[in-house]
């Protein structure tokens, strides 16, 4: 006997505030309750100690997740000078001390020029880097060394874009910066980096997520906003109301094809579109006629022809 599956059929992307203190996964399994959506996932994993911008992808959306995973980011956070820290931020133990130079505006704008544009990272040693399968955090807590750990992460060694990096402000002990960065950047590294290049090594005290590829804070709704919606809203629409469309989660760069309905039907079962269409790596793909315009998934177009790569499941009316 089958199994029946659990939760509504909805889709869409819900930006998500995150608050102080929770897991990326303890947010999701919340909204996932409150949606009673039968699939879901984040876009990007936030530390429990860090806050803001956290898409969710439900149902169908899902199938869009890893092109926010791969999209850029945008933070703001504080680090203080002086002390670094074993996992680069304030939850950390204290390893060194140092003093502070006495800083200035040209001062720091020169350091942290050096750190805009490709720049070489080494993963945190505490972080969710992994090895034989297991988080560096876990066999930290199970009792690998902090030289081991430094070994492992120093061979994930990788090169990072920092598009944007601007000083806030400054306090004769603290830095406050706006960082927008490529994928699998580290804001402890990049605080660390310019600590050392300082001369005085520093930590991150606070982290916020300001935008995750095209969502940014002025979409996203909190926790208790949710929460107060679905006691409002036995129906959920109200909930519902919050999500944004799966397409929105396409980059605005690819273009557009737009296939009829018989086109879709034939590519929805696996088959190959002939086109005169120029070769291209990245598309959208869309079924549009007779007034019906409705997203099928993400392609390319190779030798003429139009492939799928990730299709939704959709129903096509019948204009017959």
């Amino acid at each position: 006997m089958a199994r029946r599956k659990k939760g509504r059929d909805i889709s869409g992307i819900l930006v998500v505030n995150k608050p102080l203190g929770l897991s990326s996964n303890q947010v999701l399994q919340r909204v996932k309750r409150l949606y009673n959506a039968n699939k879901a996932g984040h876009t990007g994993a936030l530390d429990p100690e860090a806050t803001g911008v956290l898409p969710i992808c439900l149902g169908e959306a899902t199938k869009f997740s890893q092109l926010l995973l791969d999209s850029d980011k945008g933070y703001d956070t504080r680090g203080v000078l002086g002390q670094v820290r074993s996992t680069g931020d304030k939850e950390g133990e204290i390893l060194q001390e140092r003093p502070v130079p006495e800083l200035n505006t040209e001062t720091i704008e020169t350091v942290l020029s050096r750190f805009r544009g490709d720049v070489e990272q080494v993963p945190p040693m505490f972080s969710a880097l992994k090895m034989d399968g297991k988080p560096l955090y876990e066999l930290a807590r199970q009792g690998m060394s902090q030289e081991e750990m430094r070994a492992v992460a120093e061979k994930k060694r990788r090169v990072i874009r920092i598009h944007e990096l601007t000083l806030n402000s400054y306090t004769p002990d603290s830095l406050s910066l706006s960082v927008r960065c490529s994928k699998g950047t580290y804001i402890r590294t990049l605080v660390e980096d310019i600590g050392e290049a300082l001369g005085c090594g520093a930590f991150v005290q606070d982290l916020h997520r300001t935008h995750s590829g095209p969502y940014n804070e002025a979409m996203s709704h909190t926790l208790e906003e949710l929460e107060q919606l679905a006691e409002q809203s036995e129906d959920k629409a109200a909930l519902d109301a919050l999500l944004m469309p799966p397409e929105t989660a396409l980059p605005e760069t690819w273009p557009e094809v737009s296939l009829t309905l018989a086109e879709a039907a034939r590519l929805l079962q696996g088959q190959a579109i002939k086109t005169g269409l120029t070769d291209n790596p990245s598309v959208q793909l869309w079924a549009v006629e007779s007034g019906v315009r409705i997203l099928l998934g993400i392609g390319r177009v190779e030798n003429g022809a139009i492939r799928s790569q990730r299709l939704m499941q959709v129903s096509l009316p019948d204009l017959a």
